[in-house]
């Protein structure tokens, strides 16, 4: 009996060595995708977020102002000491790019804020005095706006490292002096509409495709492997074709006197040539086209393993073909329905080149103000909270699919 237990003990050790073994074999598979993915999505993403509420530019370039400015009510003039540690940073930033960081972080927040700090910035060293006093005076002989409290509040409210100024922006929401949120000015205010059109268009574009996809991926199904493949090339031909190659084309096609209102005028269906570029006709027409291949796969795959006994079967059961198409076929197609919608919305929201080249100035998607903050306006802050405000979209959009995915098994 010991011997057998020593074996049993034995045999278990052997299984827990083994198990062992194989954990650490297909960790090690794993970790060169794991990094890559750590590296080139969750590295980037993280970024992403740390940079939309990050805000440097005023805590590291003014610390004295903000600590001068700590116990301000910031209703009553400044203090005499502000003026003297605002000075005081001013001579501490020694590159005229430091000041012009300062400058413009501070004109995101105010408007002339960036003429006010850059003329004062050139005019350093001022007069050497040990009264902060003086220092404000000549402060404010060098341009009245100092006097004015404006500057100050901007500098105080973002003395802070952290900030939810630019996630509040590109809600077109803002924060007061005194913390409390409140709605941007008309003249301010545009994300919101930027982004709800941005999910018109988005919508508007899988509707189409919707629409466009399901009989042509019900009709690839029906065929011969062979043959839906051939179709099935002719597909996916835009997924081989640059971006710019298909925008090119499609402004060829499109313009006054292309092929589309030619053919149009030629066979005597209009008289005038139809505005098809730069308009919101012309962006949807290239994204549909672009997008299509993303919704006929999902079509395609669920429509092939459903099958066509269960409609047969209604049809011989006394239902009409099209009732029992739409009752019995179509339900079963939901779930590359929902894959296809929400792949082809996801990609949507996220388009810029189409948009730009092929639209006008109402037809641009929140990622072209992305782009212009990140590379015209350099401020990059707002380009990534306007970038999280996508990916905050995508996540609620997965989560929405996610359950209705699962609550399906629960309606079938």
């Amino acid at each position: 009996m010991e011997a057998v237990a020593d074996t049993m003990v034995d045999v278990r050790a052997a299984l827990r060595r083994d198990a062992r073994r194989r954990t650490a074999t297909a960790l090690l598979l794993v970790l060169p995708l794991a990094l890559f993915l750590l590296l080139t999505f969750l590295v980037p993403i993280g970024a992403l977020l740390w940079r939309a509420v990050d805000n440097p530019e005023i805590a590291r370039a003014v610390p004295r102002t903000v600590a001068a400015l700590a116990r301000w009510d910031a209703e009553s003039p400044a203090p005499d000491a502000a003026y003297a540690a605002f000075v005081a940073d001013l001579l501490a930033l020694r590159e005229q790019t430091d000041a012009g960081m300062l400058a413009r972080r501070l004109n995101t927040e105010v408007g002339g804020a960036r003429s006010l700090v850059m003329n004062a910035w050139r005019a350093q060293p001022l007069p050497a005095t040990g009264d902060a006093a003086a220092v404000r005076a000549q402060l404010i002989a060098l341009d009245p706006r100092w006097e004015e409290p404006w500057i100050w509040q901007a500098i105080a409210k973002n003395g802070a490292r952290l900030t939810p100024d630019y996630l509040l922006a590109a809600v077109d929401l803002k924060r007061t002096t005194d913390g409390s949120i409140v709605t941007m000015d008309a003249d301010r205010s545009a994300f919101r509409r930027i982004l709800a059109r941005t999910f018109g268009i988005a919508a508007i574009v899988t509707a189409i495709t919707l629409v466009l996809a399901y009989p042509l991926a019900w009709w690839l199904s029906t065929m011969a492997p062979r043959r839906a493949n051939v179709l099935l090339i002719i597909v996916l031909v835009p997924f081989w074709t640059s971006i710019l190659v298909r925008v090119a084309a499609w402004i060829v096609l499109l313009q006054s006197g292309g092929l589309v209102n030619q053919t149009l005028r030629g066979i005597g269906l209009i008289d005038e040539p139809l505005a098809l570029l730069f308009n919101r006709t012309g962006v949807v027409i290239a994204m549909v086209h672009i997008l299509l291949p993303f919704m006929v796969l999902p079509l395609y795959s669920v429509m092939k393993s459903i099958p066509r006994e269960y409609v047969r079967a209604a049809v011989s059961l006394g239902s009409h073909p099209l009732a029992a198409f739409v009752r019995v076929y179509v339900p079963q197609t939901y779930a590359g329905v929902a894959a296809g919608g929400l792949l082809v919305f996801i990609l949507a929201i996220g388009y810029y080149v189409t948009p730009a080249l092929l639209g006008g100035p109402e037809d641009q998607m929140l990622s072209y103000s992305v782009a212009q903050y990140a590379n015209v306006h350099l401020d990059w802050g707002m380009a990534c909270a306007l970038g999280s405000v996508l990916l905050a979209a995508t996540l609620v959009l997965y989560a929405v699919y996610r359950r209705f995915a699962r609550m399906e098994p629960a309606l079938a």
